[in-house]
């Protein structure tokens, strides 16, 4: 089951959110402080976190940075004040999905609350991709094709790799042609992406 995680030092707020949500069938738990978030929270989980920005300690731009630090991917809805906007837009740069001014609007919240599951759906499908990637490689290409593959990630043209693997070019964009075919790509960019593991 989606969970919705709450971190806010605010007591009314928990309580009313928590409300809010039990009353849409969301699974959500509450915090009062990052530190207490960070220990218990399972963000393996299909999850999203509405995070407030100004807390006593951790404040949520920090909580923020500290997730990217450990290498954790959910998606963020910052709760904010009137006076929090430059900061809230410096964590949507950051990769927060939105902020949400008190008071809040209870149904754009939710709708934010369920977009927010539906991208943690695509970052986890996208992650996984990019951990398949290596040993589709392995299963879908030649030898020579790994070969090729590996000089086109670097950014050598196909006379460059021509010259490096001894053979021609025509044999290069044959190669080149036939990996994109494998891996369902029709460009460039979809190619370093689906063997990357960018966005």
């Amino acid at each position: 089951m989606s969970r919705v995680y709450i971190v806010d030092d605010d007591y009314a707020v928990r309580s009313a959110l928590r409300l809010l949500f039990r009353t849409a069938e969301l699974e959500v738990e509450a915090f009062s402080s990052a530190d207490a978030f960070l220990e218990d929270a399972d963000l393996a989980r299909r999850c999203c976190v509405l995070l407030d920005i100004r807390m006593p300690g951790m404040t949520g731009t920090a909580l923020q940075d500290e997730l990217l630090r450990r290498g954790v991917r959910v998606p963020v809805i910052f709760i904010t004040g009137h006076g929090d906007i430059p900061v809230a837009v410096e964590a949507i740069k950051k990769g927060a999905l939105d902020f949400i001014e008190k008071p809040f609007d209870d149904e754009r919240l939710l709708s934010q609350v369920r977009a927010a599951l539906e991208r943690f759906d695509e970052m986890t499908a996208a992650k996984e991709e990019a951990s398949a990637a290596p040993l589709a490689l392995d299963t879908l290409l030649s030898a020579r094709q790994r070969e090729v593959l590996a000089r086109v990630l670097d950014g050598k043209p196909s006379r460059e790799i021509a010259e490096e693997l001894a053979i021609s070019v025509k044999t290069v964009e044959f190669h080149r042609a036939r990996i994109m075919h494998k891996l369902g790509v029709k460009t460039a960019a979809e190619l370093f992406r689906r063997c990357l593991g960018g966005s």
